[in-house]
């Protein structure tokens, strides 16, 4: 159920990003406008076509296989999409969205890998320790965490 609800949560987000850039282009974004989103935009259509490329998967035979072959590619586009609004976004219910994308897919990957026993991706620092995660990234507002002790 989580899965499904992170994979909605992406999607919400590009369609959100993509009304944003189309309604922009059709009533004329000024050039100061357009100047300022290019990094943003070049960003995000970079993690785009990377996904799409990494989703075209020959089939393996392997269902489950499969499934992940196409989805971690999937995820791993929507962390780099979350990352590019954390670097240029400025409204902060996007930007917490945009953190808790970043958890959840990445999560969701490593599920993935260890179903298929495939090796794990490299360890990265959560969303709420910006200096870490992504370097010139405006400070973010730091919010508690709640720790939770593992039961024996």
């Amino acid at each position: 159920m989580r899965v499904l609800r992170s994979w909605r949560q992406s999607l919400v987000v590009f369609a959100l990003l993509t009304v944003l850039v189309t309604t922009g282009a059709m009533y004329g974004v000024s050039r100061t406008a357009a100047t300022a989103e290019t990094p943003f935009q070049a960003e995000n259509r970079a993690a785009m076509n990377k996904m799409m490329a990494g989703m075209e998967v020959a089939p393996s035979g392997d269902v489950d296989q499969d499934f992940a072959a196409t989805m971690i590619p999937h995820h791993q586009g929507a962390i780099d999409m979350a990352r590019a609004e954390l670097r240029y976004g400025h409204n902060e219910q996007l930007r917490r969205i945009a953190q808790e994308i970043i958890v959840d897919q990445q999560q969701e990957i490593v599920v993935m890998r260890l179903a298929l026993k495939q090796p794990l991706p490299p360890m990265a620092a959560a969303p709420d320790q910006p200096r870490d995660l992504l370097a010139g990234v405006p400070s973010i507002p730091s919010y508690p965490t709640t720790i939770c002790k593992m039961r024996p």
